[in-house]
């Protein structure tokens, strides 16, 4: 069930973000009276499709994205028989400069479109949530925080002298910003004020060991139940919220280890439903397990900023803001050498599991993924990389600085050399998406 899951997600979002770019590209065509010979969803070869009017409709057997083919243009199919005969009116080549480029940024733009949409619909059904809380909840034994001296119920007033009220700063500082530097903290435990010192970890150290603290206010949730366990017979349902266990406080993600702690006891459990307190005894069986899966849930102060429809706009705007800047430290960290390349870029497998986690989150979170992925597919394409979208553009700029045309020879070469280097691209990412397991 759960790989069919993945592969449901996984098609929907990357069917989705293709079929919205490739469409870009066909409305601009045919906005310029250029003419679309075939809509393919996959590089070639063509595995199936219809053909309505003048063009073909398909999915092709490459599933590393899509393309539009126009008449007259060298592109991912490598078809050059138009070059046979002179240029005709509806063909790409016969078009002035400023449609051709319209048509190769088209793709782009509707993916951009498509990310500050899907932050706008967000921003204007949720508003905007902040965790107004910069206290440690939980701090792992053995991690970077622990070993920095961190400990549950500090509250952290600065990260490298810029002041944090809640805990989306603390994890944008923490997690982004200061990737792969010497990070201080200024703190309050027990009413004093000190400062901590995280020294800087390499680029491997940042993703296979994460810093190992939580906020403050983390319940733990019952995500699902197993069946015929403890839990199941217990009476607990998925979306109750546990409160105690044996008179003592739980929250996430202490309640695994105090489960296990207590293998072959029989224990009090107290959870909520909704607003009743229920509660009931059960024997832990001797693996420590009752059959439950957690997930955290947020719930001490927040803070909501509502929006108008036309009000939650900029915050779409500034949404998709976010996802460039982040997209821009990635890539600066990793010339820096202070972010892997490795741990950086996921292939089929890396978005089959973070589309089906965001989904399992909920809808809110999926679209999140989704407009985030579709602006990292926007500002690859545009770079200057033969077979991509940037790498037409780079040409077209090429032939209008120099007044000359590069031979289309040259351009089926720089085709060619461009679809190589992709398949080579995705064969190292996969391979990466491999040695994760």
């Amino acid at each position: 069930m759960q790989v069919l899951n993945m592969i449901m997600y996984t098609a929907i979002t990357l069917g989705v973000l293709i079929f919205i770019h490739e469409l870009g590209h066909f409305l601009a065509a045919k906005l310029t009276g250029m003419r679309v010979d075939r809509f393919s969803i996959g590089f070639p070869p063509r595995a199936f499709g219809i053909k309505i009017g003048e063009t073909d409709y398909c999915i092709s057997w490459i599933p590393i994205g899509g393309y539009v083919k126009i008449a007259g243009m060298i592109d991912e199919s490598f078809d050059t028989d138009f070059l046979r005969h002179p240029p005709q009116p509806w063909e790409f080549r016969a078009k002035p400069l400023g449609a051709k480029m319209l048509v190769i940024c088209a793709g782009v733009v509707m993916n951009v479109f498509l990310a500050i949409a899907i932050f706008w619909g967000i921003s204007y059904v949720n508003g905007k949530v902040t965790k107004e809380t910069t206290e440690i909840g939980y701090v792992a034994e053995g991690s970077p925080a622990s070993q920095s001296g961190f400990l549950p119920g500090d509250k952290i007033f600065s990260i490298n002298g810029k002041p944090v009220t809640n805990w989306e700063e603390v994890e944008n500082l923490l997690y982004i910003e200061n990737l792969g530097n010497d990070i201080r903290f200024d703190i309050e435990r027990n009413g004093h004020r000190q400062s901590l010192v995280a020294p800087r970890r390499s680029p491997s150290e940042s993703s296979e060991k994460p810093f190992g603290m939580v906020e403050a206010h983390l319940g733990a949730e019952v995500k699902a139940v197993e069946p015929s366990l403890p839990a199941q017979k217990l009476g607990l349902r998925p979306g109750d919220i546990l409160v105690t266990l044996d008179s003592l406080p739980v929250g996430y993600p202490q309640v695994s280890s105090m489960i296990r702690e207590r293998a072959g006891r029989t224990v009090t459990i107290r959870w909520r439903r909704g607003g009743e307190v229920l509660s009931g005894t059960t024997t832990i069986p001797t693996e420590g397990r009752i059959g439950i899966v957690i997930e955290p849930v947020y719930e001490g102060p927040t803070k909501r900023i509502h929006y108008s429809f036309f009000g939650a706009l900029p915050e779409g705007i500034a949404k998709t803001g976010q996802s460039v800047y982040l997209f821009y430290l990635t890539i600066s960290k990793i010339i820096a050498g202070k972010a892997s390349i490795r741990d950086s870029f996921g292939g089929p497998i890396a978005i089959a599991q973070l589309a089906t986690r965001s989904a399992e989150y909920g809808v809110v979170q999926f679209l999140e993924f989704m407009a985030v992925l579709s602006m990292s597919l926007a500002i690859l394409n545009i770079l200057p990389i033969p077979a991509l979208d940037g790498g037409h553009l780079a040409m077209m700029l090429y032939e209008k600085a120099f007044n000359r045309e590069i031979p289309h020879r040259v351009k089926l070469v720089i085709q060619q050399a461009g679809f190589i280097l992709l398949l080579l691209f995705m064969a190292f990412v996969i391979y990466n998406d491999l040695s994760r397991f």
